[in-house]
């Protein structure tokens, strides 16, 4: 089984039932090609030259795969993007390319979108940087977009679905087996992994949480050799929503730790130290032992760039404790 194998479950298997791929209707060397996506289909005469996007979680993806992106939207400038609202995990890849910035925190601007003169526009179906709403009305202006929904399929599938869509199926394949490598060198420099791990999003946004098996920050784990544990059948019933995460009260978060080490979602030391002074978390074998670790900033959303940066975060800490 390739890392990769092991990166996308069997959560990722049923969610593709459910979402429309982007497909080709004829050789992969030929244009016009027609591709389907989360809106209907786009018919495209030639091999985009000017990709806009209007999705930053998902901008990544296409630079990743050395797509030609002329302009993407920005979110919110925080403690996870560069002063423009790039996020930081492929800011500086995007500076190097000279992409512009479409338009900033996420407020959306058709007329910036028309004055790119994009020859493909990529919307996300879902997330805050979703711009659905004016699919219709960017289509009546003739710009030709496509919907991709992020949410229910990891970044490898997506990367394989903008390869087919831009005529870059091969870079899509190389970025991926780039990342595969990456992660099997690291892997076998890792101490033997013992025990379990729990993925644990502790108050991120006044939150808390816990990582499914399934998710991918729990696959890129077991790609690095460690079994991710979930939630307790015992909780079931006090998740208050679930997505790759199972959330839970603050209170609750004790009994729903249950791995001999914990990894932190969007973290830093900082947040390991906080966690760990933490006095109702005390009791726990991974606080006793000071086996907790950060993931890293950029670990709440894996795309190739968070996820090569998760990785080297994992192993930094391994190596260092």
């Amino acid at each position: 089984m390739t890392l990769r194998r092991t990166f996308l479950t069997s959560a990722l298997g049923l969610a593709a039932t459910t979402l429309l791929p982007l497909r080709t209707t004829s050789a992969e060397d030929a244009w016009p090609r027609t591709v389907r996506h989360d809106a209907g289909e786009l018919t495209l005469p030639a091999q985009p030259k000017r990709i806009v996007s209007t999705a930053p979680s998902l901008t990544g993806i296409l630079l990743a795969i050395g797509a030609p992106v002329i302009a993407t939207a920005a979110t919110t400038p925080s403690a996870l993007t560069d002063d423009k609202g790039f996020f930081s995990q492929w800011a500086a890849v995007a500076d190097e390319r000279s992409v512009e910035m479409l338009y900033g925190k996420l407020e959306f601007d058709i007329e910036a979108v028309i004055g790119a003169e994009p020859d493909l526009l990529i919307i996300s179906a879902t997330g805050a940087d979703s711009v659905v709403p004016h699919y219709a009305e960017l289509e009546a202006q003739g710009i030709p977009a496509i919907v991709v929904n992020y949410s229910n399929q990891s970044w490898q599938d997506i990367a394989l679905q903008f390869g087919k869509a831009t005529g870059l199926e091969a870079q899509a394949a190389e970025a991926i087996s780039r990342f595969d490598a990456h992660a099997a060198e690291v892997a076998a420099t890792l101490p033997a992994s013992t025990g379990t791990a729990s993925i644990v999003g502790y108050n991120v946004g006044g939150s808390y949480s816990v990582s499914k098996p399934t998710s991918p920050q729990a696959q890129l784990l077991a790609a690095l050799g460690m079994t991710v544990v979930g939630l307790p059948e015992s909780l079931r019933s006090q998740v208050t929503r679930a997505s790759d995460f199972e959330f839970i009260s603050q209170e609750n978060l004790p009994a729903a730790i249950t791995g001999d080490s914990v990894f932190l979602l969007r973290a830093t030391q900082e947040d390991v130290a906080t966690f760990l002074a933490d006095p109702v978390l005390a009791n726990l074998p991974a606080v006793a032992g000071k086996r907790v670790y950060p993931l890293g900033p950029t670990s709440f959303r894996i795309d190739y760039y968070s996820g090569l940066q998760m990785i080297d975060t994992v192993a930094r800490s391994l190596k260092t404790q």
